[in-house]
């Protein structure tokens, strides 16, 4: 999935608009953010807010693209929670939108319920 995003971002920005592709692979950890033991997740995702969040950050001044996907459902320590492309000019137009957007996304987007 995201050697075709970024074949595709490649592909479909101008050239001067591309100048990084950052990616971020979250991953089910083993341990929950306190420690505790945690075998898997139960993951769903509010898809309108989603595409939303995604459409208002793609027009920030040196954004080229944005992709983004959820996993879904009950997903195992290992598994991909999500995976998010953010691509543009410079490092100072792309990592805020980065770090905003997947703060948006883990904070009001997603819902999570951790089983140990």
């Amino acid at each position: 999935m995201i050697e075709k995003w970024i074949a595709e971002i490649k592909k479909t920005s101008p050239p001067g608009e591309l100048g990084m592709i950052l990616v971020h692979n979250g991953v089910v950890r083993a341990t929950s953010k306190t420690g505790s033991p945690v075998k898997g997740m139960k993951l769903s995702y509010d898809r309108k807010a989603l595409a939303k969040a995604v459409a208002v950050f793609k027009k920030r001044d040196g954004i080229a693209d944005i992709r983004a996907w959820i996993n879904e459902g009950e997903l195992k320590t290992g598994d991909d929670i999500m995976k998010v492309c953010v691509a543009g000019r410079f490092r100072t137009d792309i990592v805020p939108v980065f770090q905003e957007l997947i703060t948006l996304i883990k904070g009001e987007i997603v819902k999570e319920e951790e089983f140990s």
